[in-house]
C-alpha cells in the first residue's frame, strides 16, 4: 500500500511543505511570513498556531484530505546532540523542541507541528537528522581549550542524504564507505563520513572551518579577542559579524554568489579575490578530513546551492580531486530527504532512533 506523508520544513520567514505518495511529490508549497507577521511573536514557539493553521488552510484549498495520510515528518531542529537516524516525535523530544536546548531556531517548529497534526489524525510524527546531530570521535572534540569543546552542529539532513544517495546508486552500503561531504549554502560545512557516521565535522554553526556567503567561520582568535574587548562593538554586533553579517556579506555586501560571480565578471579584482578564497578554504578543509580518514577516501562530494557554480566546482576539483573523485549533487532536496527517513522507517530498513 502506498504511504502518503506530510513533510513540513520551517525557515525563519517561510514554510515549506510538500505532500508525498511514497518518495513521488505530490505537490509542495513554500508559504512566506512577513517580518510583521513574525515579529507579532515573542518567541519560536509562539508561532506554533499560527503555522500550523497556514498549513491547514493549503491542504484546503488543496483539496486533500488530512485524514489519508500515512505519517508527517518535519524538520528537526536545536536538540541535545545525537545521532543520526530518524526519532519519533516523543514527549521528550517535543519539551526539548519547545525549550530549545541548544538555541532557538525555525526548525525547532518542525517536529512540534508534525507531532500536532500526526496526532490528530492518529498518525506516527517523526524527525530526521537534525542539524543537531554528533557523532564525533572521542579526538575530534578537542579544541585546544577544554571550556570550548568541539561540536557538531551541521547541515545533517543534507549531508547524510546525499551520502546514502551516492552509496545507492554505486551499489554499496553508506557504513561500507569513506566520504568526505561538502555542503555549501548560506553556511559551509565539510564532514569525514566512516562508518555511517559523521566522525568529523567544520561545523557550520558559529566559527568553524571556510567562511560562506553570510558566515565567517574559524577566524583568528587572538585577534578577535582583541575586538571583542575594543569597546566598539556590543555582544550582539560582534556575532553578528560571525554570523549574518560575516563571510560574502562583509567583503562584498552580498549573500549571493551569484552577484559575486558578476561582480567578477564586471572586473572587480577583490571580488574575484574573496572566491578563489572561498574556494581554497573549502579545499583546504577538505584536506583536513582526508588526514581524518588517513588518506583512503572514496569520494568526495559537493552538494547545496553553490554547488551549481560551475567556476566554484572546478576550483575545488583542480585543488582537491587529487585526494579522490568527486561528485556534484547541487541543491538540497530536504522534503525528499525528509520522507525518505520516514519511509525507511515505515518499510523496515532502518531501526527507529529513541531520543
Amino acid at each position: 500500500m502506498a504511504v502518503k506523508s506530510l513533510i513540513i520544513n520551517p525557515g525563519s520567514t517561510s514554510t515549506k511543505i510538500g505532500v508525498f505518495e511514497d518518495e513521488t511529490l505530490l505537490f509542495e508549497e513554500t508559504l512566506r511570513h512577513s517580518t510583521e507577521e513574525i515579529s507579532q511573536y515573542a518567541t519560536i514557539f509562539d508561532q506554533k498556531d499560527f503555522r500550523k493553521k497556514i498549513i491547514t488552510d493549503l491542504l484546503k484549498e488543496k483539496n486533500f484530505d488530512v485524514n489519508t495520510l500515512n505519517m508527517v515528518v518535519g524538520r528537526g531542529g536545536m536538540l541535545k546532540p545525537i545521532q543520526g537516524g530518524t526519532y519519533a516525535v516523543t514527549d521528550d523530544l517535543l519539551e526539548d523542541l519547545k525549550v530549545g536546548v541548544q538555541g532557538q531556531h525555525a526548525s525547532n517548529l518542525g517536529g512540534i507541528l508534525a507531532r500536532e497534526i500526526g496526532d490528530s489524525i492518529g498518525v506516527p510524527s517523526y524527525i530526521v537528522d537534525p542539524v543537531v546531530v554528533d557523532e564525533l570521535t572521542p579526538a575530534a572534540r578537542y579544541s585546544g581549550m577544554p571550556e570550548i569543546p568541539r561540536g557538531s552542529i551541521f547541515h545533517a539532513l543534507n549531508q547524510k542524504a546525499v551520502a546514502k544517495r551516492y552509496a545507492a546508486e554505486t551499489g554499496k552500503a553508506y557504513e561500507s564507505l569513506r566520504l568526505i561531504v561538502v555542503h555549501m549554502g548560506g553556511g559551509v560545512s565539510v564532514g569525514a563520513h566512516e562508518g555511517g557516521k559523521v566522525v568529523d565535522v567544520f561545523s557550520a554553526f558559529d566559527g568553524d572551518g571556510a567562511f560562506s556567503p553570510e558566515r565567517a567561520g574559524g577566524v583568528p582568535c587572538g585577534a578577535l579577542v582583541k575586538l571583542c574587548f575594543s569597546g566598539k562593538y556590543t555582544e550582539k554586533e560582534i556575532y553578528s559579524k560571525l554570523i549574518g553579517k560575516g563571510g560574502f556579506n562583509a567583503y562584498c555586501g552580498t549573500n549571493d554568489m551569484r552577484d559575486v560571480e558578476k561582480m567578477v565578471q564586471g572586473g572587480d579584482k577583490k571580488a574575484a579575490e574573496v572566491r578563489e578564497a572561498f574556494i581554497t578554504q573549502i579545499a583546504k578543509d577538505i584536506g583536513s578530513m582526508a588526514c581524518v580518514l588517513q588518506g583512503k577516501v572514496d569520494q568526495i562530494l559537493v552538494t547545496g546551492g553553490i554547488a551549481y557554480d560551475k567556476v566554484v566546482v572546478a576550483g575545488l576539483k583542480e585543488k582537491a580531486e587529487w585526494i579522490a573523485p568527486m561528485t556534484i549533487y547541487p541543491g538540497e532536496d530536504e522534503l525528499t530527504a525528509l520522507v525518505k527517513g520516514g519511509l525507511r522507517i515505515l518499510n523496515g530498513e532502518e531501526e527507529l532512533q529513541v531520543y
